[in-house]
């Protein structure tokens, strides 16, 4: 069963020692269409976006105005209507997820953690690359070299323990850390 969540932030549990947490909230999601292939039509408020393809959507599932974005997960859900969060009650672990914070474009020193080069008088090297090709063979820059380039804003998934779930606020608790910055969109899947 797949979730759409928002991450709230980290904390640390009161126990001794102390466990690193991740909050997600569980998003308010309505199952529009359940399809027979597992993966179903479902929709959650992000924003305020609206458009005449989001209203035509909105009239056709009869939904309200906040609900304003959809996706296609499997869902636990029988029927339409809102989703089923039973299967988080029992989950032991999952997979999360979510987009990395992007950085745009970076030097090797941010984006490889490469040592950069000398800083005293004269030299002009700094977070530069350095010296990249050989003397003879291949003649190129193999490929993957570590260069500068985009670094983050990619899906990333990761599996976590789940230590909490609270079914009034939705609020689920998670061991370690998850990926993407505070407010970011997801989804987690729990595994069986």
């Amino acid at each position: 069963m797949e979730f759409i969540v928002q991450k709230l932030g980290m904390s640390r549990t009161m126990s001794v020692p102390s466990t690193t947490v991740t909050l997600l909230k569980v998003l308010d999601t309505k199952v529009c269409e359940i399809n027979k292939d597992g993966k179903s039509i479902v929709s959650y408020t992000k924003g305020k976006k609206l458009n005449k393809a989001i209203e035509g959507k909105q009239k056709k599932y009869n939904l309200a105005k906040e609900f304003n974005r959809f996706a296609s997960i499997n869902v636990a859900n029988e029927e339409v209507g809102d989703i089923d969060t039973a299967p988080l009650e029992t989950a032991k672990n999952l997979k999360s997820t979510f987009t990395t914070k992007g950085r745009g474009f970076t030097g090797v020193v941010k984006r490889w953690n490469f040592a950069g080069g000398r800083a005293s008088h004269g030299h002009r090297m700094g977070k530069r690359t350095g010296s990249i090709g050989n003397a003879e063979w291949p003649g190129r820059v193999m490929r993957g070299k570590k260069m500068p380039g985009q670094y983050g804003n990619i899906t990333n998934s990761v599996r976590c323990d789940v230590v909490s779930y609270d079914t009034a606020t939705k609020i689920l608790v998670l061991k370690g850390s998850v990926s993407g910055p505070n407010g970011a969109i997801g989804k987690i899947k729990v595994n069986r």
